[in-house]
């Protein structure tokens, strides 16, 4: 079943029932059908199509912001800055579609050929909640220039964001047969991914979740690309305004209520600020962020997504206190009725306790000290996920030279891992497989097929 729960209030606002197994089979029967046609339209057709998606999701960005806020419970100006990246993508595969699907010379030692860039085929999409729209743009625009095809199964929290989506891309002028929305259940994924009309699969969820898609994706022969769960660290070497310094990492953790897989989950701090680091932290996560209703732009501290997910982390919290870290602020759920938690900051977790290997995803913030660079890395390194990472340092070298030690997809300098159209996203060992975003977002499902001349 598909619902929307309001998460600031526990309210259930509707339910849409699972499509049917007939009702998947003819969903996958429409985007293998349909992906003749869309690739034959030229590239520059396609491309238009996508920027047209641009200007009509800026058009309704105030509406797709108030579903996600209603839905998952996403700050409206968090929501509306979502939507912001999510036309910022779409922009970008629609400019520069063209120019990355050209043909590419090549050449050999004993001759020429050419490399063309085509698409495989339908594709499945498997998306998550936490940023229902930016999720599946990542997903979407630039398969959609590359002409794949896309049936897409949205987390079962979201239909209304799904169905919004579907709608602006449909009115954009891509064909129905192109983009399909399908309430899929979690049970009919196993068989869908056996089907052949589908030919890749791009999962955004949790670990489990990736590891059940990708086994199901290999003993199938399908491509699959996964973002998955993280456990970010962000060292700070040094800094020359301590207080901007608190405040950036506060930001980049409490972001979404701490529901990203990319926000920075461990704060690692050379010994000579980490007292006077965490002090200040304490003193901002629990004066500043304040639970409130997210529809409200003046709030600071949403709800959850869910009940399930607050009880969820509260309880990892109340397990890392008794296995011996020390709570520092917050760490309590908020009475009321809706999934409410909160900001929370715990130091001396040990690598005996749950916490250390454990993703929260929430707004906890663990702080670890360091007295070396050395010791630095090492924590950072010391983890079953490698997302990203930050490096917060006055020295520039210094800092850079750190962030090629860190073992993770991509590393920030004096930023916490956002998101921008251009710049290629993924991680490394159990945080997932592949990469998308940039050039490189839009090769994962093409055919780079050489051409000897």
């Amino acid at each position: 079943m598909y619902s929307v729960t309001n998460p600031a209030t526990g309210e259930l606002v509707e339910e849409i029932p699972n499509a049917t197994d007939a009702e998947v089979r003819a969903a996958i029967d429409r985007v293998h059908g349909g992906f003749v046609a869309w690739r034959a339209r030229p590239v520059a057709e396609r491309a238009a199509i996508v920027l047209r998606a641009a200007e009509l999701f800026a058009e309704r960005a105030d509406e797709l912001a108030a579903i996600m806020t209603l839905e998952m419970g996403k700050r409206i100006n968090e929501g509306r800055g979502e939507v912001g990246v999510v036309v910022d993508i779409f922009r970008y595969y629609g400019e520069r579609g063209p120019e990355l699907l050209a043909d590419e010379p090549l050449t050999l030692r004993g001759g020429e050929a050419v490399l063309t860039k085509e698409p495989i085929g339908a594709l499945l999409g498997v998306m998550p909640w936490n940023f229902p729209c930016y999720q599946v743009a990542r997903f979407v625009a630039p398969n959609l220039v590359l002409g794949n095809t896309i049936l897409l199964k949205h987390a079962s929290i979201c239909p209304r964001s799904a169905a919004a989506i579907e709608s602006v891309l449909h009115d954009a002028g891509v064909p129905a047969e192109a983009y399909v929305n399908v309430f899929a259940s979690s049970r009919q994924v196993p068989w869908m991914l056996a089907d052949p009309r589908l030919v890749g699969v791009s999962l955004t969820g949790s670990e489990q979740a990736g590891i059940s898609v990708a086994a199901e994706a290999g003993r199938n022969l399908k491509k699959c690309v996964l973002e998955l769960g993280g456990s970010d660290p962000l060292i700070v070497l040094d800094t020359d305004d301590l207080d901007e310094t608190v405040k950036a990492t506060a930001t980049a953790r409490m972001r979404n209520c701490g529901q990203s897989c990319n926000a920075p989950k461990r704060m690692i701090v050379l010994g000579e600020l980490y007292d006077e680091f965490v002090d200040r932290l304490a003193k901002r996560v629990a004066e500043y962020y304040v639970p409130g209703d997210p529809a409200d732009p003046a709030t600071t501290l949403p709800p959850l997504a869910s009940v399930a997910a607050a009880d969820e982390v509260a309880a990892q919290v109340e397990t890392a206190i008794r296995e011996g870290a020390t709570l520092r602020a917050g760490g309590r759920r908020v009475p009321g009725g809706g999934a409410f938690l909160e900001a929370t900051v715990l130091t001396d977790v040990t690598p005996a306790m749950a916490a250390y290997h454990e993703e929260i995803f929430g707004p906890v913030v663990l702080v670890f000290r360091a007295e070396t660079e050395d010791e630095a890395v090492a924590l950072a390194n010391d983890t079953p996920f490698g997302l990203g990472a930050s490096v917060f340092g006055t020295d520039r070298v210094q800092a850079t030279r750190v962030a090629r030690r860190i073992e993770a997809g991509m590393v920030y300098l004096n930023k916490s891992g956002g998101s921008e159209a251009d710049l290629p996203f993924g991680g490394i060992k159990r945080s997932g497989i592949g990469r998308e975003l940039g050039a490189l977002g839009i090769e994962e499902f093409m055919n780079k097929k050489p051409i000897r001349l």
